[in-house]
């Protein structure tokens, strides 16, 4: 369809661009910058991309953007391709997730996110896979975003940091992870992980915003995966702004842990890899009096030759290093299943 040759002839060009569909909708959104400059995000309306902790805040400002809109309709799939990780990640991630629990056991804090990268030295297909991305998780904010002197990153995320409409605001706690059937039990482990996050964000702001409500946590569908989510709701004072509150929000536990700077020191000490991108956020920020921003989980950035996929999980004290690699398994094939090699 048009959309999808348009994006071929802006990466082929060298644009910087955003593509992007909200969860449960089948609008596209088409947002691209007029000149080829890394924009940084300074409270100006427009798509932002924000990093996880240190790295390049960038936006592509509404006042220098070319923004289109439409809908999809019968949305072809194409197949997808199979892959398998490194065989040595597994032993590499458990060790990992070991000295994240020693140090819980040894009261260096409660809870932390650790993460793996899985590399594939291929050629994808960008639009193709990212098709198949629209197409597959229809409940997901997915996007594609491009900037020739920062790459290209496309997702599937199940999570919104947070959405503002005026001075109404809604966030989420999400965390625990399983496998999606219609069964579901919660263990200790996850109910704690989850509950973490939502008594951090409550803590955090309660004494700066009005009328906070929080919900009982509920299981949610993300591709084949279930999640716990609370929704939290409130409205902002006339003193905490709506870049305030996103200041205060992130990284929330669900992507980094608790307590935040203890946790975060020890993911930079500990993983072998920048995460750059990966557990950041982007969206709309300040459009029409309205943000509407999201965690960047499940996502892929390509590199040159090659594709990385982004995986991690909540480590508490009652982790399993095994279960928690298989964990990183389920949740990278939500990337994996959509995955389309060049020339296929």
């Amino acid at each position: 369809m048009q959309l999808f040759e348009e994006i071929s002839t802006l990466l082929s060009g060298q644009k910087p661009f955003v593509c992007y569909v909200k969860p449960n909708e089948s609008i596209w959104n088409l947002q691209v910058q007029q000149t080829n400059e890394i924009i940084a995000f300074s409270d100006q309306s427009g798509f932002i991309f924000m990093p996880f902790d240190a790295g390049v805040k960038i936006c592509i400002p509404t006042e220098i953007s070319a923004f289109s809109q439409g809908n999809f309709e019968n949305l072809e799939q194409k197949s997808a391709d199979k892959f398998t990780s490194e065989a040595n990640q597994k032993e590499a991630f458990e060790h990992l997730v070991s000295k994240g629990i020693a140090a819980i056991q040894n009261g260096a804090f409660d809870k932390v996110v650790l993460s793996r990268k899985i590399v594939l030295k291929e050629q994808i297909s960008l639009v193709e896979t990212f098709q198949n991305l629209i197409a597959t998780y229809p409940t997901a904010f997915r996007y594609l975003f491009f900037h020739p002197k920062i790459g290209l990153w496309m997702g599937a995320t199940p999570e919104r940091l947070v959405k503002i409409n005026q001075n109404q605001f809604e966030t989420v706690a999400l965390a625990g992870t399983q496998l999606f059937s219609e069964s579901i039990i919660w263990n200790t482990k996850e109910i704690e992980e989850q509950q973490f996050v939502t008594d951090f964000i409550v803590s955090e702001i309660a004494s700066k915003v009005k009328n906070l409500i929080v919900s009982e946590p509920k299981t949610i569908k993300a591709g084949n995966l279930a999640h716990l989510k609370s929704i939290i709701t409130g409205q902002l004072t006339d003193d905490f702004s709506a870049l305030d509150l996103i200041t205060t929000l992130h990284p929330t536990p669900a992507v980094c842990g608790l307590p935040k700077n203890f946790a975060i020191d020890f993911i930079q000490k500990n993983e072998v890899f920048d995460r750059t991108y990966y557990s950041g956020f982007l969206g709309e920020y300040n459009s029409n009096n309205q943000t509407d921003l999201f965690v960047n989980l499940r996502c892929l950035e390509v590199v040159n030759d090659a594709v990385n996929i982004y995986v991690g999980c909540g480590i508490t004290k009652d982790s399993n290093p095994e279960m928690e690699f298989l964990e990183t398994e389920n949740k990278s094939m939500t990337m994996r299943n959509i995955i389309v090699f060049s020339g296929q």
